[in-house]
């Protein structure tokens, strides 16, 4: 039943997010006037609108092209069978340039593929450095020695190796991709690696002691006490590190010119087009809104996993 309180506690958590969004809004309006730049003046939220219609406008645009394009080929294709039944079809790609929307699934594809690489490294290897100190003694050095280091700075390193042991005739995946979901991997593994041994070393001693009298073997002390237990460190260290791999991503893109979000802002910087300022505020607005959806959605999926269901989580 709704209540009164419930109602006034659900206006104001969404009357304060909506008043520091109009008044951000307005101070970019109102700024955004007051710049001057080579290309003209600093797009606001108005030009910065029409310029996101204009994108999803091409997308449906060059959709339809590739549609009308392989449908071209499977008519000449069907001819050519009814002159010559033994002909062999073949359908070429269409090579039209990607789209905003196709580049930001390349990006989310990356991500997704560094980032899962890299927890499945992290997490265990977290696990084993808090349990064991030896582990950790032997571990740490190498965490303090490549954590500082810029996953960027890893870029060109990654493209070389990449370059000399991926090679075949016929490529499952592109090597634009694999550099970029190493540099990602790279990025990701510290905060996931450093966040999952201090929960696990964290872990109430009454729990431990639990442990041995229940004579729990090493796999069940894992799952049933040690997990349960890091699960808040775990995800901390999973958002942190999904925030930064998509931060590092967009970069790369850029500096390599791999395809994504951060190609395609590179391409329209070069562009230097009335609408690329625009147009660019659009991919920077579209890659903070995907920043935040994926931290909720690994937000939501601590919640479903947390044993403690009454926590506050944010």
């Amino acid at each position: 039943m709704l209540t009164a309180d419930k109602l006034k506690q659900w206006s104001t958590a969404l009357a304060l997010p909506l008043l520091g969004l109009t008044l951000f809004l307005a101070l970019w309006n109102v700024v955004a006037q007051n710049i001057d730049t080579s290309l003209g003046k600093f797009p606001g939220p108005v030009q910065v609108l029409e310029q996101s219609k204009n994108l999803i406008n091409e997308h449906y645009a060059e959709v339809a092209k590739a549609e009308a394009f392989y449908e071209r080929q499977e008519k000449r294709n069907a001819a050519r069978l009814a002159q010559d039944p033994s002909y062999e079809p073949k359908i070429r790609p269409f090579t039209g340039a990607p789209t905003f929307f196709q580049q930001i699934l390349t990006s989310l594809v990356t991500v997704a593929t560094g980032f899962i690489f890299a927890s499945l490294i992290a997490v265990p290897l977290g696990i084993l450095c808090g349990l064991s100190k030896s582990a950790y003694s032997a571990i740490n050095p190498l965490i303090q020695l490549f954590k500082p280091v810029s996953p960027l700075a890893w870029l060109p390193l990654v493209t070389m190796i990449v370059s000399a042991v991926y090679v075949t005739d016929d490529p499952f995946f592109s090597k634009s991709f694999i550099t970029s979901a190493v540099t990602v991997s790279l990025c990701c593994l510290w905060p996931t690696l450093i966040n999952t041994a201090v929960g696990v070393s964290s872990i109430d001693r009454d729990l431990v002691n639990v442990s041995k009298v229940l004579r729990l073997s090493p796999m069940k002390h894992i799952t049933k006490i040690v997990m349960p237990s890091a699960i808040p460190a775990i995800f901390t260290g999973l958002r942190l590190s999904l925030g930064i791999g998509w931060m590092v991503l967009i970069a790369a893109e850029m500096l390599a010119q791999n395809p994504g979000l951060g190609k395609f802002v590179w391409d329209e910087f070069q562009n230097g087009s009335s609408a690329s300022l625009a147009r660019i505020m659009v991919a920077v607005l579209s890659i903070g809104l995907i920043g935040f959806l994926l931290d909720r959605m690994m937000l939501a999926v601590q919640k479903h996993v947390s044993w403690d269901k009454t926590a506050d989580l944010r």
